[in-house]
């Protein structure tokens, strides 16, 4: 199972400020133990709002919103994309996290195909192979 890791903005984060060298150092070394384990298939800290837009659908209308955004509780700072066995499993790695200030993170269950039921068809499901493939060549 695929989950994605949402870390939390706060007032820090969207002022830019960036993570002490002895948090990075720390974040390395988890980052480090994800990965020998097979856990962390991805993962990226984000830029504050205030470098962001929104796009807002409305019918055939499309409107940019430019950042900075208000609402801290509800805005993303950076995230990780694990391959777990469980969400027990992605809690228990999430727990070793060198986090001491307060963060709130998020785990989330990724959509898999087999998710979709029926719906999702044979020859939608090979155009998502054939998608993730040629993404993935592209990087």
């Amino acid at each position: 199972m695929r989950v994605m890791v949402l870390l939390k903005a706060n007032a820090e984060t969207e002022a830019g400020v960036m993570p002490k060298r002895e948090l990075l150092e720390a974040m390395g070394k988890y980052n480090e133990e994800l990965v020998k384990a097979g856990v962390m298939l991805e993962g990226e800290g984000l830029h504050p709002t205030s470098k962001a837009v929104r796009v807002q659908f409305n019918g055939r209308q499309r409107r940019v919103i430019d950042g900075p955004f208000t609402e801290t509780k509800e805005l993303v700072c950076g995230y990780w994309l694990w391959q777990v066995k469980s969400l027990d499993e992605a809690v228990e790695w999430l727990k070793r996290a060198p986090f001491d200030g307060g963060e709130t993170v998020e785990i989330r269950p990724v959509f898999e195909a087999e998710d979709f039921g029926e719906e999702f068809t044979p020859e939608l499901r090979e155009q998502e192979a054939r998608l993730r493939e040629q993404a993935k060549s592209q990087r």
